[in-house]
């Protein structure tokens, strides 16, 4: 009963759409219907600015985060890895709005800042890095996923090996469209860096 109540939370968390709030309350602008239609922080960064993405960016963040304490404040004997994973398909497939979400990045992030503050920071590092190299966020995005199973499998850790390598396949295939115009050369370089 405890994994279904903090699951629901969790998806709950995840599914409230920062990016549209940020964008609708900041700047009157429904972020879905510019740049790329999508309610995560590179479209709010391209759309609305360094302000509203770094906004956006710690709220999602912190939505894998706190879903994955809130379990902490109960006492509850559940694995907080998998309830995180709610978070991020909240976040992905949002109610809030319409099942239409962000790619997964900053909230699976933040998932691992709240089981693993040094592993969030080398992955915030490892981004930041492929980030300056490549200019390109999706690529980094996916970088950084297979560093962090690397970490997971260096600190011997049988359910955070098993999370982030879900956690990784499932940001390369929200990235599917990426990778085909990585391919193309056609994907956006970000030019604030």
């Amino acid at each position: 009963m405890d994994y279904i109540i903090f699951a629901i939370i969790a998806y709950l968390l995840g599914s409230i759409p920062t990016a549209l709030i940020v964008g609708k309350l900041g700047y009157n602008i429904d972020i879905r219907e510019h740049g790329s239609g999508n309610l995560g922080a590179t479209n709010t960064f391209r759309v609305l600015g360094f302000k509203a993405g770094s906004i956006v960016t710690v709220s999602d963040i912190l939505k894998g985060t706190v879903a994955t304490l809130v379990p902490l404040l109960f006492d509850a004997d559940v694995y907080r890895l998998i309830i995180g994973l709610f978070a991020v398909l909240g976040h992905t497939y949002p109610i809030f709005a319409k099942f239409k979400g962000g790619k997964a990045v900053a909230t699976s992030g933040g998932i691992i800042l709240g089981i693993n503050p040094l592993l969030f920071v080398i992955m915030v590092s490892t981004f930041l890095l492929s980030l300056y190299l490549s200019k390109y966020v999706s690529l980094s995005s996916i970088i950084t996923g297979f560093v962090t199973v690397i970490c997971s499998i260096l600190f011997k850790d049988t359910g955070l090996i098993i999370v982030t390598s879900l956690l990784t396949i499932f940001v390369i295939y929200r990235h599917r469209a990426n990778i085909k115009r990585i391919r193309q050369k056609t994907e956006p370089k970000i030019t604030w860096m």
